[in-house]
């Protein structure tokens, strides 16, 4: 028999959340006309611009049940292709073969995009419908990520939205003085062996597997 879950601060919390949309707007000031009208259905000259200049971009994805993932993918500026102005697609560059992203957009049909830019305070929030393509020609179009991507995760645009800069600007993603010290934080192989539980395990194996995956990250 499996042990009951301890209850944790979300179960207390929970209780007295906000109960719907309305109770929630009441909470807030109504937004600015800007932060409204600045929401369009296409990409303008810009906001493709902002898209060539990303090398990183967040995709959120959600699984038919509404379990929700969001995941990082990254390459060269540009890496993300702008086929027109309401479709873009992303190389599904190796990685964890988990498929987690893919597989919910399979699903669903679903996606949201967050494009982050080095050393700039803004960002771009690109949702809409989704699918992937396994198209032959398509991957001539896309910049070269490692060998040539299985599959490619494009995006047909509903919603193109430029946030303002203030969640960057008070987190200092940019200002190597405001950032914490190594010894401050795990290395990412000590929150990998906590992850795995499997005390055969030593922390020097994780640090050569990882080096060996960042080694041949292409193959």
């Amino acid at each position: 028999m499996t042990p009951a879950l301890a209850a944790s601060a979300f179960d207390s919390l929970r209780l007295d959340a906000v109960p719907d949309q309305e109770a929630l707007r009441r909470a807030y000031e109504l937004p600015s006309d800007a932060a409204v009208r600045k929401q369009m259905t296409e990409l303008t000259e810009q906001t493709r611009r902002l898209i060539g200049g990303s090398s990183l971009v967040l995709v959120a994805t959600v699984d038919a049940t509404g379990n929700c993932d969001v995941s990082p993918r990254g390459g060269p500026a540009g890496f993300v292709a702008v086929l027109d102005a309401r479709t873009v697609a992303i190389p599904d560059a190796t990685g964890n073969k988990r498929l987690d992203s893919l597989q919910n957009v399979v699903a669903t049909g679903r996606a949201g995009l967050l494009f982050i830019i080095p050393g700039r305070a803004t960002t771009l929030r690109v949702n809409g419908r989704a699918c992937v393509s396994t198209r032959p020609e398509l991957p001539s179009q896309l910049t070269a990520v490692g060998k040539p991507p299985a599959s490619a995760l494009v995006l047909g645009i509903d919603e193109v939205y430029p946030h303002c800069p203030k969640a960057l600007l008070r987190s200092g993603a940019w200002k190597p003085e405001q950032w914490l010290p190594a010894d401050a934080q795990p290395t990412s192989a000590e929150v990998t062996l906590a992850q795995l539980r499997m005390p055969e395990l030593t922390i020097a194996d994780i640090e050569k597997a990882e080096a060996d995956s960042l080694k041949y990250r292409y193959e």
